[in-house]
């Protein structure tokens, strides 16, 4: 008699049980996307101490097109990606590089941006060094530690010298200890072409010698989230908000 009263018991619960997982399904409500707040104009720390830049609203924008609200929390670069591998946080959204070595780790949304790496001097250079290619062998070239450039560099007979942000090589070049600095294309305009306190001071010496896309990335095998981006990605994309927003942040 037991053994039915059991069973009974059971069978009332698993709807209950059922409700349950549906429930914990459903609590996620918050999606946070990493991002190093050392790259503007795609993220950056303003003069208020305000996190902003084209992706930090860009993210936020995207969750509403689909109805799910997608937050960004700065991080330092050298962590991101252990943390998107250790569920830290849902996706990075840092000017992320799409290479084959990150697509074993990552999986990738639709491109946002295309752009290159771009060497920056000092302007009192500039009559020598007209690209990459006219740096003296061992010249010191300062990078962000664990970028594109950092990994482009390898192939030239540089001195590399790594920092924890590229707003510390670029100073540390103003200094005189540098003889140029790697960047992506757009993080170099902001340098040279906006920041006032650099007026007339750097140079970028020719054209991007890469070409590489950029998309946010997501845990690999996290197809739910990426498809959520990529449908929140295209709405925008329809309807001229990602277009609009590119150009707020002068972004080609």
């Amino acid at each position: 008699m037991k053994k039915y009263a059991i069973i009974a018991i059971v069978m009332l619960l698993i709807p209950f049980m059922a409700f349950a997982n549906g429930a914990a399904e459903e609590e996620k409500t918050e999606y946070v996307f990493a991002t190093d707040a050392t790259w503007p104009p795609f993220e950056y720390i303003d003069e208020n101490g305000n996190l902003t830049g084209f992706e930090v609203e860009l993210v936020p924008m995207i969750g509403e097109a689909i109805g799910k609200n997608f937050v960004v929390e700065n991080i330092p670069w050298d962590t991101i990606f252990a943390g998107l591998r250790n569920g830290q946080y849902d996706a990075v959204a840092s000017g992320v590089t799409i290479t084959e070595e990150r697509k074993a780790t990552i999986d990738f949304s639709m491109p946002i941006n295309n752009q290159g790496q771009v060497l920056i001097i000092p302007s009192a250079k500039a009559d020598t060094i007209k690209s990459i290619n006219d740096l003296p062998e061992g010249a010191k070239v300062g990078v962000q530690i664990g970028t594109t450039g950092d990994f482009a560099l390898e192939a030239y007979p540089v001195d590399i010298r790594r920092y924890d942000d590229i707003g510390l090589a670029i100073e540390d070049m103003l200094n005189g200890n540098l003889d140029g600095a790697v960047c992506d294309s757009l993080i170099a305009s902001d340098f040279v072409l906006k920041n006032e306190n650099y007026a007339n001071l750097l140079t970028v010496a020719g054209e991007p010698f890469t070409s590489e896309e950029i998309a946010i990335g997501v845990q690999k095998g996290n197809t739910e989230l990426l498809n959520m981006i990529n449908e929140g990605l295209q709405i925008l994309m329809d309807n001229g908000q990602f277009d609009e927003l590119k150009a707020k942040w002068g972004i080609i």
